[in-house]
């Protein structure tokens, strides 16, 4: 009888969140909250057996790709063979809300020896996910010393929802410029299952295309306007030719 009683809460709640869409859009970022708070977590003890060590990053990220998938979320990566691997690289990649968390989660199990740069303030307020960042070799930049602060895969421009990108803050391609680093553009397409505004969150699928490296070899700071419009040109390019094409693919298997 116990059994029973909690197969239809269990019934229930599935017929819930298949039929009210605040409710499946609330659902899905709770368990993306948590998964975030739990993959980081659980891992510590074993971090600590090798601290400030890219790889530890690989296992919460595994975590992450395995949970949002089941959630609905999928991407094909595209572009391995661009991938910049006998130099350091400043990787940029745009921006569309929180859950671009995923998307690094994405290109850490592709590109090796990813590190983060990050605002210090985060280690305040993000509990577990800023001791695991900690251990995985993100560097934490106190911003009232350093006026840009940036991540080694950087979710470059303000958030965009539309079919272009937002402008990018210079922050990477100053680092870019100063190490003579060259740009890794990634550009993932528009996570057309998902509107904040009207609270929808389905099942759906992105791409992630690694575009070739822009280089920065012999530039100066007064390139950097020049850098910053070349890059984003590109990435607003291929975002809108990714964007396009998986809206396309959508429309003919609703046709089919």
């Amino acid at each position: 009888m116990f059994d029973i009683f909690w197969c239809v809460i269990f019934m229930l709640v599935i017929v819930i969140i298949c039929v009210r869409k605040k409710v499946k859009y609330y659902f899905k970022f709770v368990v993306f909250c948590l998964t975030c708070v739990i993959a980081t977590s659980w891992p510590i003890l074993f971090m600590l057996l090798r601290p400030f060590d890219w790889k530890n990053a690989t296992i919460p990220a595994w975590q992450l790709r395995k949970m949002m998938k089941f959630m609905g979320m999928n991407f094909i990566i595209r572009g391995h063979e661009n991938i910049v691997k006998n130099s350091p690289a400043v990787v940029i990649i745009n921006h569309q809300s929180s859950l671009d968390l995923v998307v690094l989660a994405e290109i850490w199990g592709v590109i090796e020896n990813c590190i983060l740069i990050a605002k210090q303030e985060i280690l305040w307020y993000s509990g577990t996910l800023g001791l695991a960042g900690i251990l995985w070799g993100t560097v934490f930049i106190n911003r009232k010393k350093h006026k840009e602060s940036v991540n080694a895969m950087n979710k470059t421009g303000t958030r965009h929802s539309d079919n272009t990108l937002g402008p990018f803050k210079k922050g990477a391609f100053n680092v870019a410029i100063s190490s003579q680093a060259p740009i890794q553009p990634i550009v993932v397409s528009k996570y057309y299952y998902i509107d904040h505004d009207k609270k929808i969150f389905n099942s759906g699928k992105s791409y992630i295309t690694i575009l070739p490296a822009i280089s920065t070899e012999g530039m100066t700071k007064n390139d950097l306007d020049t850098l910053m419009k070349k890059s984003y040109d590109v990435m607003n390019r291929e975002f809108q030719s990714l964007t396009n094409e998986i809206l396309a693919k959508v429309k003919r298997e609703t046709n089919e």
